[in-house]
């Protein structure tokens, strides 16, 4: 396994500017989507009931990167650092932009699916560089040496650099489609739900143009990547599910938590790998791009598989958690 992840490794994924505006303009769209349904009734939902949304922020802020960090701890053998990597960068995005509509499907608290995309999103700006040069930092320094990883210096990225790169591809789009969800609801009622379904095919353009020609190998080495993905995104549904058990919240809020924790923005985690200012060209990312790429299309199929047997149950009496 570890030499077909070493090949993922090595790919070249450099990028022409205008194929990196193509992948920034996409993203934005797809951000711009999932502002359209957060409105200001959403935030105050948080105000109204904090405990529960505090108990999701931590379950997927705090806890799944540093399972995730235990689980690379684990499979360290069978990992190389670039995939390793790749596992603690997803696991610091921000909640996943059709995670709204699977808590939907499974008959969850959509309210607070919709918070907490909204407030992990928000929060991208600082969370996810801040959290990536965290656990990354952990990660590095508790298992490789500089003799393994020559690299490991260039994988410490600047926090501050990510933080405005995240503003531009999050917070301008999110801004843009909550104002435009407030000041023309009629459209906003008509464009809502086909961006939503459009934003899969669009994750898919954002794989092929990240992958161009490196296509053919990306689906190649899909074997090696797959367990791998397949244990990090039921390790992380299941983290959900059991944390919010644990803070005995109802059976809906723990759908919704589950769902959130297992569904992150994988595709903001590979435009973030495409940046060259962020990740020099001479940096190996292969096997990072490789895995947000995959747990993109994954998560979608495992949280719609998770959401329709959860649909077949009989809908709770259960009240709303306060």
């Amino acid at each position: 396994m570890r030499d077909g992840l070493r090949a993922l490794d090595a790919l070249d994924l450099n990028l022409s500017q205008g194929n990196l505006l193509l992948l920034n303009l996409i993203l934005g769209i797809v951000m711009f989507g999932v502002a359209l349904g957060i409105t200001t009734d959403d935030l105050r939902w948080v105000v109204r009931r904090p405990r529960t949304v505090l108990v999701g922020l931590v379950g997927q802020l705090v806890l799944l990167p540093a399972a995730t960090v235990a689980l690379v701890a684990v499979l360290h053998p069978w990992l190389t650092p670039g995939v390793a990597m790749g596992m603690i960068l997803v696991s610091c995005c921000p909640g996943g932009n059709v995670s709204n509509f699977v808590v939907h499907l499974a008959r969850g608290n959509a309210a607070l699916s919709v918070s907490l995309t909204a407030v992990t999103t928000a929060g991208a700006v600082l969370f996810t560089p801040l959290n990536f040069a965290l656990w990354g930092g952990l990660y590095s320094r508790w298992m490789l040496t500089e003799a393994a990883n020559p690299l490991l210096r260039t994988l410490e990225i600047d926090p501050l650099a990510v933080g405005q790169t995240v503003f531009l591809l999050l917070g301008f789009p999110l801004m843009l489609g909550m104002a435009f969800a407030r000041f023309a609801p009629n459209a906003t009622a008509r464009i809502e739900a086909p961006i939503r379904i459009a934003s899969i095919g669009l994750f898919a353009a954002i794989v092929v143009v990240a992958f161009g020609k490196n296509l053919d190998a990306f689906v190649a080495h899909i074997a090696f990547l797959f367990p791998i993905v397949l244990v990090h995104n039921a390790l992380a549904l299941s983290l959900g599910w059991g944390w919010a058990g644990a803070a005995r919240l109802a059976r809906r809020e723990r759908k919704a938590i589950s769902i959130e924790v297992g569904i992150q923005n994988s595709g903001l985690g590979l435009v973030l790998l495409l940046n060259p200012a962020i990740f020099p060209p001479e940096v190996p990312i292969g096997g990072m791009a490789a895995i947000a790429a995959w747990w993109g299309i994954w998560h979608i199929l495992s949280g719609l598989t998770l959401a329709s047997w959860w649909r077949r149950e009989v809908p709770s009496s259960e009240p709303v958690a306060a």
